[in-house]
């Protein structure tokens, strides 16, 4: 699959009809909502765990020199946190830009803090996807991280502030706080 997924997305599910939909973030979508939305949540999903896999050659990296985000990869059991938004599906036209790079969007079931539940999208890189880079140790992953920079900025900020978000949301994420210690220990 190739690194712009636009059209892909814009096939995979049909919102005509909807007023609003629910989208899951849990990476930069939790602490960057550069979109109107009209409701925020916290939110879990279950049989997801996050990790640092995917390739930034648009974000936090370049085409010659990608940086590493997060992707979701499936794991029975395991429980993802992060921000739901309910958005209009215009608002999509624009995700669908900012997740071009390898991600597809998904449908998948949310449950709340209050108990309640609501089907939304998720967008997802698989291992299929021309940007995908793949399992690596924390320490490598951190090396990796302290060497990207993009138009968005330096692929260390990205990591630093989903720690941070997390924390704030009240989240252990063991995967992605072992690559944060790790970067930090390079800075020592």
């Amino acid at each position: 699959m190739s690194h712009d997924t636009i059209q892909q997305n814009k096939m995979r599910q049909d919102l005509s009809g909807h007023e609003s939909v629910w989208l899951f973030g849990y990476g930069s979508l939790i602490y960057k909502a550069d979109f109107p939305y009209l409701e925020r949540r916290h939110a879990r999903i279950r049989g997801w765990v996050r990790r640092f896999w995917q390739g930034s050659h648009d974000h936090r990296g370049t085409p010659q020199s990608p940086g590493r985000v997060v992707t979701l990869v499936p794991e029975p059991d395991a429980v993802c946190a992060g921000m739901a938004y309910r958005v209009s599906p215009e608002v999509f036209a624009h995700l669908d830009v900012r997740e071009k790079n390898g991600y597809l969007r998904f449908t998948t079931d949310f449950a709340f803090a209050d108990g309640d539940h609501a089907d939304g999208l998720v967008y997802i890189a698989e291992q299929d996807n021309a940007a995908w880079l793949g399992p690596a140790t924390a320490k490598q992953i951190a090396r990796h991280i302290a060497s990207s920079h993009g138009p968005s900025g330096a692929n260390r900020e990205y990591l630093l502030r989903l720690a941070e978000s997390l924390r704030e949301l009240g989240e252990e994420d063991p995967h992605v706080f072992a690559i944060e210690r790790e970067l930090r220990a390079l800075d020592d």
